[in-house]
């Protein structure tokens, strides 16, 4: 049970402080010379930690067994770091800036998984995806 409870609660936790961090950026700082720091904070912890939970590995070989997805995933996550500390210069509220893109990937990610992944689209799911797509009108109203 701990082992499906722990990572959302990371989850949770680290996204918290995403949004005030993102929020939190000076105006007067480039998005892009900031995000330099967070990628070098992020890849000093990564090692850190790679190290830590691996006695003796080696990153190198490791790296050998990556594939594309770990450069396309580096692209993803500028988008997304980029694009949330524009929303936020750009005057969205913290509440309904992240309510309204979450729920619009929410609603695609259901179809995501059910073309890429073969997940089925339940009528359950039919309804989150209605009430997400209310939560959007709710908020822009």
């Amino acid at each position: 049970m701990i082992s499906m409870i722990w990572p959302i609660a990371v989850i949770i936790v680290s996204n918290i402080f995403y949004h005030i961090c993102t929020k939190s950026i000076p105006d007067r700082v480039d998005p892009f010379a900031s995000l330099t720091v967070t990628y070098l904070v992020g890849a000093i912890v990564s090692a850190v930690m790679f190290f830590t939970l691996n006695r003796g590995g080696s990153l190198l070989a490791e790296y050998r067994h990556l594939n594309w997805t770990s450069c396309v995933l580096g692209l993803a996550i500028i988008g997304l770091e980029i694009g949330s500390i524009y929303m936020y210069k750009a005057g969205w509220d913290v509440s309904s800036g992240l309510i309204l893109h979450s729920s619009i990937v929410a609603v695609l990610l259901v179809f995501v998984g059910a073309l890429i992944y073969k997940e089925t689209i339940t009528s359950t799911k039919l309804i989150g995806v209605l009430v997400c797509l209310a939560g959007i009108y709710l908020i822009n109203r």
